[in-house]
C-alpha cells in the first residue's frame, strides 16, 4: 500500500500542510500502453461526444470541425507536457509524482497547490454529476424509444429523470467500493468497448440518415440565433469538455510498468487515443449536423432526431450507460484516494478511518475495507446523485464543466511545470510563445464560461 506523508513545505508552520504519496516501488504496476489508451478513452469519449453534433450546428461547418482539431491539437501539447511531470525532477529517473496535485507540489511549491487541488477535485466532482445527467438521459431515452415504436412518433412518451439518476446513484455506490485504479483494469477495457460501439452507432445512423435525405444539412455560419453568441459560447465549453483528461491522466500513468520510461509509454498512448477520439468525434459531429441541419438536437441519441431501428437506438444508449458506469469512478477514483490517504494519514489511530475489515464474498477473493471508506464513499455518490436531479440540464452543465476545466488544469499548470522541468528562462523565445498560448487559451474558457452560465440560469429559470 502506498504510504502518505505531511509535507511541510517553506516555513515550519502548519498551515501548508499538504497530503502527498511516497515512492514506494512496492507497488506492482502491470499497464500497458493499451491499458493506458483504454483508461483514456473510457475517460475521453463519454458525455462529450453526445453534444459535439450540436457544437458543430451552432459553429458551422468551417469553425465547427477545425476548432475540434484544434482543441485535439492542444490536448495532445498539453497531455506530453503532463507525460514529462510524472517524474521530478527528471522525467525518467525522478521520484515518481502519483497524482497531479503532487506534481504541482513538487514543481510549483505549496501556494499553487491548493489552487490546483480546489480546481482538481471540484471538476472531478462535477464529472461525476455531468454522469448522472448523461446516464439518467440515456436510460429515459431507453424507454422512450420503445414508446415511439409502439404508440408511433408523434406520441407524448414524457418520463422523468429522478428514478433514473437515484439507479444509477445505486449502482456507482456499489461500484465505489472497487479499492483504486490499480484493480479497475477490466472496467476501464469493458467502458471503453462501449464507446466505440455507441460511438460508431452514432456515426453509422448519422450517415444513413444523409443518404436517406439524399443531401447534407448544415451552413457555413451555423445555426441562426438571436443568442448566438451565447450558444457559440456554449458550443465551445462543450467541446472543451469532450477533450480534455489532464486530471486523471498521472494516476493512469501511475498505473504503467517500467521499463520503457512511463512517460515514453504515456506520450505513445496519449497520441493514440487523441487521434482514435479525434476521428470518432468528428464523425459523429459532422455527420449529426449533416443529418439534421439546424435541427440537431443537444444530445445526438437521446434528443429523437433518430427514432429507428429502435433496437439499435436502444442499444447505443445501453452502451452510453455501461460506458459511463465505468467513466463514473476514472474521475471518482482519484477524489476517493486522496481523501482517504490524507485523512489516514492525520489520524492514523482513529480505527473508524484505518482499520479495515475482511469480507468474504462467495465466488469473489476476499475483499478488505473500513467503516469510513463505506460512509464516505456513498454521500460522495449520494451527492452527486442530488445535484444532478436540481439541474439536469445536459448541455449546459457539459459547457460550465468543460471551461472550469480547460485553462487551469489542461493548460496553466503544465505550462508552468514545464517551465520548471525545462528550465526554461523568462522572456526567452519559448516563454513568451508558451504565456501567450496560455492567455489565448484563458480568454476563451472565460468566454467559454460566461456563456454556459448564463445558460445554465436561463435553463434553470424557464
Amino acid at each position: 500500500m502506498q504510504e502518505m506523508e505531511i509535507n511541510k513545505k517553506g516555513s515550519n508552520s502548519d498551515e501548508s500542510l499538504t497530503c502527498s504519496q511516497e515512492d514506494n516501488e512496492n507497488v506492482i504496476r502491470t499497464g500497458t500502453t493499451w491499458t493506458s489508451v483504454a483508461h483514456i478513452i473510457t475517460a475521453v469519449i463519454g458525455a462529450g461526444v453526445l453534444s459535439l453534433a450540436w457544437s458543430i450546428a451552432q459553429l458551422g461547418w468551417i469553425a465547427g470541425p477545425a476548432l475540434m482539431i484544434l482543441f485535439a491539437i492542444v490536448t495532445c501539447i498539453s497531455s506530453f507536457m503532463l507525460s514529462d511531470c510524472y517524474r521530478s525532477p527528471d522525467p525518467v529517473t525522478g521520484r515518481r509524482n502519483h497524482t497531479y496535485m503532487s506534481a504541482v507540489r513538487i514543481n510549483l511549491g505549496k501556494k499553487q497547490v491548493w489552487i490546483c487541488g480546489l480546481i482538481q477535485y471540484a471538476t472531478l466532482y462535477g464529472m461525476g454529476i455531468a454522469y448522472t445527467v448523461t446516464t439518467s438521459t440515456s436510460m429515459r431515452a431507453i424507454q422512450r424509444s420503445n414508446c415511439f415504436h409502439r404508440e408511433g412518433h408523434q406520441a407524448a412518451c414524457t418520463y422523468g429523470d429522478s428514478f433514473y439518476m437515484l439507479a444509477f446513484g445505486l449502482i456507482q455506490i456499489i461500484c465505489s467500493q472497487i479499492p483504486d485504479f490499480h484493480n479497475m483494469s477490466w472496467l476501464s477495457t469493458v467502458a471503453a468497448i462501449m464507446s466505440f460501439s455507441y460511438s460508431t452507432i452514432g456515426f453509422g445512423l448519422g450517415v444513413a440518415k444523409v443518404i436517406e435525405n439524399g443531401k447534407a444539412y448544415g451552413t457555413i455560419e451555423g445555426v441562426p440565433s438571436s443568442q448566438k453568441v451565447w450558444k457559440v459560447s456554449q458550443a465551445l465549453g462543450d467541446i472543451a469538455f469532450a477533450y480534455p483528461y489532464s486530471m486523471i491522466l498521472l494516476e493512469v500513468e501511475d498505473t504503467i510498468r517500467s521499463p520503457p520510461p512511463e512517460n515514453r509509454t504515456m506520450k505513445k498512448a496519449s497520441a493514440a487515443a487523441i487521434a482514435i477520439t479525434t476521428f470518432f468525434y468528428l464523425c459523429c459531429g459532422c455527420f449529426g449536423y449533416a443529418a439534421f441541419g439546424n435541427a440537431t438536437p443537444g444530445n445526438l441519441l437521446t434528443g429523437f432526431g433518430f427514432y429507428e431501428p429502435y433496437w439499435l437506438i436502444d442499444f447505443a444508449n445501453a452502451c452510453i450507460v455501461v460506458h459511463l458506469i465505468g467513466g463514473y469512478q476514472v474521475y471518482s477514483q482519484p477524489v476517493f484516494a486522496f481523501i482517504e490517504k490524507c485523512l489516514s494519514s492525520k489520524y492514523p489511530n482513529q480505527g473508524f478511518i484505518t482499520k479495515f475489515y475482511t469480507i468474504k464474498i462467495p465466488c469473489l477473493p476476499p475483499y478488505r475495507t473500513n467503516l469510513f471508506r463505506i460512509c464516505f464513499r456513498t454521500a460522495y455518490v449520494a451527492s452527486t446523485t442530488g445535484i444532478a436531479m436540481l439541474f439536469p440540464y445536459f448541455n449546459e452543465v457539459l459547457g460550465v464543466l468543460g471551461a472550469l476545466n480547460f485553462w487551469p488544469l489542461t493548460i496553466y499548470f503544465p505550462v508552468q511545470m514545464y517551465f520548471v522541468q525545462k528550465k526554461v528562462r523568462r522572456w526567452s523565445q519559448t516563454w513568451v510563445l508558451m504565456q501567450s498560448f496560455s492567455v489565448v487559451c484563458l480568454f476563451i474558457s472565460l468566454f467559454s464560461l460566461v456563456g454556459s452560465i448564463e445558460g445554465l440560469i436561463s435553463e434553470k429559470l424557464s
